[in-house]
């Protein structure tokens, strides 16, 4: 007998050769024949549904892959979730142990305001004695910083002023408007307003002085400084001694023209000379002595509406 291959589609062609030769195989073996017929034709499977079968197979295993796949991804999931779990636990722990404490501090207050509660009637008067004490301390601190706002809002409109009349006519070297604190500061070039190594002031000076004391004239409740100053040349004639003589005269020669020429109040004007000091610029170069040489017209509040602003018992009601 032939040997045949029976794994696949040749089962079916074993079965066809064996039923061609039933005749010829002897009758001891047609028995045994008989009963495996039926097993190799259980057997015969198509390639169509082998091959149906190899898909499915592989479809299977493509979806365990997927689901491994998906499992892993889970997996890393409940990883976080586990670590974010974890904090959020720290996180409830601290806020417990901090509830606790606030819990402590408050026993300690509600402890506190029961021994206030036993306080005398004569401790219970000197807190509200201290307590008015602070509350007029207050009012007086608000009255003094409403009256340093309105003080500076009423210098910024006098140097507005100040600019608007002195700006014609007058380089910007010549003539320097400033807010200082609770002043005005006016500086004038010692050129503009004087003729050289004197104290004689020129035409155009009386012109600049007549503007800012038609200013001055307005507010009654103000005091003017006028202060000279010189460089650190040194000078003497037969009228000058020195530069503190030079500065004192020329302030004096500007009080002079304001009182007599423009009717200022004198009550309200100060005089008064710095010498070569209080510089501005080194007097190393010709311009920075050209820049110390100058005059300073200071308008202040008076000294005494200053001091009733400290005064408590003229603080308004």
């Amino acid at each position: 007998m032939e040997n045949f291959d029976l794994n696949n589609k040749s089962r079916c062609e074993v079965y066809l050769f064996l039923s061609f030769n039933f005749t010829a195989m002897k009758s001891a073996i047609r028995p045994l024949i008989i009963l495996i017929i039926p097993f190799v034709l259980a057997s015969c499977v198509t390639q169509k549904k082998y091959t149906a079968l190899q898909n499915d197979l592989q479809k299977a295993n493509e979806l365990l892959h997927s689901c491994n796949e998906k499992k892993d991804l889970c997996q890393s999931d409940l990883t976080v979730c586990n670590t974010k779990l974890t904090g959020k636990e720290e996180q409830i722990k601290l806020l417990n142990n901090q509830l606790n404490d606030c819990k402590e501090q408050r026993d300690k207050q509600v402890t506190q305001v029961g021994d206030l509660t036993v306080l005398s009637k004569s401790a219970n008067d000197n807190i509200n004695q201290t307590l008015a004490q602070l509350e007029s301390k207050d009012k007086y601190i608000q009255l003094l910083l409403a009256a340093k706002t309105k003080a500076d809002s009423i210098n910024l409109a006098l140097a507005i002023n100040l600019k608007g009349v002195l700006k014609d006519g007058l380089d910007d070297q010549d003539v320097e408007i400033k807010v200082d604190k609770t002043v005005v500061f006016i500086n004038l070039s010692d050129k503009m307003l004087y003729t050289s190594g004197s104290y004689n002031l020129t035409p155009k000076a009386k012109v600049v002085l007549g503007k800012i004391a038609a200013i001055v004239e307005t507010r009654p409740d103000v005091e003017v400084m006028v202060e000279g100053y010189t460089d650190n040349k040194s000078i003497k004639t037969d009228c000058i001694t020195d530069n503190w003589d030079l500065s004192v005269k020329r302030a004096t020669s500007v009080v002079r023209v304001l009182q007599k020429d423009y009717k200022i109040d004198p009550n309200k004007l100060i005089a008064a000379g710095r010498g070569e000091y209080n510089t501005l610029a080194s007097n190393e170069t010709a311009e920075g002595r050209a820049t110390n040489r100058r005059t300073r017209i200071i308008i202040m509040p008076k000294l005494d509406q200053f001091y009733d602003l400290l005064d408590p018992s003229k603080v308004a009601k």
